[in-house]
């Protein structure tokens, strides 16, 4: 069941995200699905509730821009961004540092994080209880409407997630603007609660992001809810193996293959949440480790359609897509 939550229950909405379970809550913008963003199992929650086909990155919620800036590197244009338009309806892209406390899997395995101060005050009080990060995309079924009431959360994902935190309708009802930091020129990834012409204001001119079919072409775009393109290995992958090499690094899924130089099991029991929340941090370990080892490629056991196993395979695909 999913406990429907009122204002004067952030403390439970908050110990039931430092449980690992999955909570909605209102923000300025739409409600969103939050979940504990260092915790790998409870991010993968987040993909599971809502359906989601691909690991796209999830934007990282801060009660404050000190708390957000521990987790990215920030410039002069980010600090000014923040102390201009935080709390409020802006998402900036910034690199990650590498103490950062939030899980691979939130960022989809990249090296920059998306981060936000709502300003919903009943987010802003959630945030603080809570103590940790929260990535939350919108609180809906992939591919539905946006949600701006607890109601419509409800529709699409009662008995899907812990609870709800009702704060009533959204103020501004459009998800919040993305602006990538991670080049030379700022640009736009995804227009929103936060004018350009306001950006621009401050920061002059600001680049447009390519359109969504080009992009998709290219996997250049790093954004929640656009980006098509994830950290790939450097170490070659093979998909679907039935055998393994000496010389290949095995990313095994249940019983492992026999015979690899080096192994890491998304899940020893078969259960794809866990595989899901292990799948970035395991890439990124084979590569480094086989690397030194002297490894030919990655083999990847199958992994099951069903469920998470959807996204799984999508991202090993991409790992796997011949380098351009």
């Amino acid at each position: 069941m999913t406990e429907r939550l009122g204002p004067g229950d952030v403390a439970r909405a908050a110990a039931l995200l430092r449980q690992g379970a999955l909570v909605a809550f209102p923000t300025e913008t739409v409600y969103g699905l939050g979940g504990d963003a260092t915790n790998g199992q409870a991010v993968a929650g987040i993909f599971a509730a809502k359906g989601r086909p691909h690991f796209n990155p999830l934007i990282c919620h801060y009660p404050d821009a000190e708390a957000a800036f521990a987790d990215v590197r920030a410039d002069d244009r980010a600090r000014r961004l923040a102390e201009r338009f935080w709390p409020g309806a802006l998402t900036l892209v910034l690199p990650r540092r590498p103490d950062c406390r939030v899980d691979l899997l939130a960022g989809a395995g990249l090296d920059t994080l998306a981060v936000r101060v709502p300003a919903h005050p009943l987010a802003q009080e959630l945030l603080r209880q809570a103590g940790v990060p929260v990535a939350a995309p919108s609180a809906n079924r992939s591919g539905q409407v946006s949600p701006t009431t607890a109601g419509h959360v409800l529709e699409g994902l009662s008995g899907r997630i812990g609870a709800v935190l009702d704060g009533g309708p959204c103020p501004v009802g459009v998800e919040s603007t993305v602006l990538d930091l991670t080049g030379a020129g700022p640009v736009l990834l995804r227009p929103g609660g936060v004018e350009a012409e306001a950006i621009e204001a401050l920061l002059g001119p600001v680049g447009r992001a390519l359109p969504i079919t080009a992009a998709a072409q290219t996997q250049s775009l790093r954004s929640p809810g656009l980006l098509l393109s994830h950290y790939a290995p450097s170490l070659p992958v093979r998909l679907r193996a039935e055998n393994v090499a000496p010389d290949e690094a095995l990313l095994a899924f249940g019983p492992p293959l026999p015979g690899a130089a080096l192994v890491w099991n998304l899940s020893e029991t078969g259960d794809l949440r866990e595989a899901a929340a292990r799948l970035f941090a395991g890439l990124r370990w084979l590569d480094a480790e086989g690397a030194k080892r002297g490894c030919a490629r990655i083999a990847a056991m199958p992994v099951p359609e069903a469920g998470l196993g959807a996204a799984i395979n999508d991202r090993l695909a991409r790992a796997a897509a011949p380098r351009a």
